[in-house]
C-alpha cells in the first residue's frame, strides 16, 4: 500500500485565531509534504539512519523509534536489514500517527518484528536497546522535561549502544541565528509556501516548540553519560547527532 500524498495547505487561509500546533488527523494527512517542504535536510538524515542501523546494531538488537510519526526512520532501517537482524519498537503519542504507520509498515515490512503503540516517551518503561532513534520529538517537551528523558534513554541504552538525536536548533550567535531563521523561510518560499501560510504556521507553533542550541544538546547527552557525541548532520537550522553509551571496553 502506498502513502497517500496530500500537500500542506493547513494555513493557506488567513485565520482569526491561530490554534496551537497539534499532530491531528490533519496534519496526519499532509505530513510527509509537511515535513519534506519544511525540514531542510530530513530525506538525508532518514536514509542516514538505516545506515546507522546496518553499521552499529549487534545481531538480533533491539531499536526503538520514539516520536516516530508516520515510521520514516523505521522504514529507513528496515530497507537496511532483513526481518529478523532485529527488533523494534516505535511510538507516538498521536494516535492518528500510530493507525496510519501501522498499516503503511505491516503492508510494506509485515516479517519484521515492528511493534506500533501509542505512549508518551516521558513516562514509557524502557527495555535495553542498543539504538534509540528520537527524530524531531524532544522539542515538543518542556524544557524542564528534556533532561530527564534524555537519561532514561540514556539508561536504557546497552553498553555501545546509540542515540540519534535530532532536532531544530538555535544559533548562540544572535546575528547568525538571525541569518539562519531568513533563510529557512526562504527555503519554504521556495518549496512554494506563502509568506502567510510560513507567519500562521509560525504563530502555531510558537508555545509548543521551543528549541535549544547544539551546545545545550551536547551538554545534556553528556550529562545524562552519553559523552562520546557529534553532530553528524547539520543543515541551516537542522541538526542530527549520535551519542554512544560507553563500551565495558571503555
Amino acid at each position: 500500500m502506498t502513502e497517500p500524498s496530500y500537500r500542506d495547505a493547513l494555513f493557506t487561509t488567513p485565520l482569526d485565531d491561530v490554534a496551537s500546533f497539534s499532530f491531528d488527523e490533519q496534519v496526519v494527512q499532509c505530513f510527509p509534504d509537511m515535513i519534506r517542504r519544511s525540514v531542510p535536510g530530513y530525506g538525508q538524515i532518514i536514509g542516514m539512519i538505516g545506515v546507522l542501523a546496518r553499521r552499529y546494531l549487534p545481531p538480533e538488537g533491539h531499536i526503538y523509534d520514539l516520536g516516530c510519526s508516520l515510521g520514516a526512520s523505521t522504514f529507513s532501517i528496515c530497507r537496511q536489514l532483513p526481518p529478523d537482524a532485529f527488533t523494534l519498537d516505535a511510538v507516538d503519542l498521536s494516535p492518528p500517527m500510530i493507525a496510519r504507520a501501522r498499516e503503511v509498515l505491516a503492508d510494506s515490512y509485515p516479517t519484521h518484528r515492528i511493534r506500533l503503540y501509542e505512549g508518551d516517551i516521558r513516562t514509557l518503561e524502557y527495555r535495553p536497546a542498543d539504538m534509540i532513534v528520537l527524530n524531531f520529538t524532544l522539542q515538543f517537551l518542556a524544557p524542564e522535561e528534556r533532561d530527564q528523558v534524555i537519561q532514561s534513554l540514556a539508561d536504557a541504552l546497552n553498553p555501545g549502544g546509540l542515540l540519534v538525536l535530532s532536532e531544530k536548533i538555535v544559533d548562540d550567535n544572535p546575528a547568525s541565528e538571525q541569518l539562519l531563521f531568513e533563510l529557512h523561510h526562504d527555503f519554504k518560499r521556495a518549496n512554494g509556501y506563502s509568506d502567510l501560510e510560513i507567519s500562521q504556521k509560525r504563530s502555531a507553533l510558537e508555545d509548543v516548540m521551543i528549541t535549544d542550541s547544539l551546545t545545550t544538546h551536547h551538554e545534556r547527552l553528556a550529562r545524562a553519560g552519553l559523552t562520546r557525541s557529534v553532530t553528524w548532520f547539520r543543515q541551516l537550522n537542522f541538526a542530527s547527532m549520535i551519542a554512544f553509551k560507553p563500551g565495558t571496553a571503555d
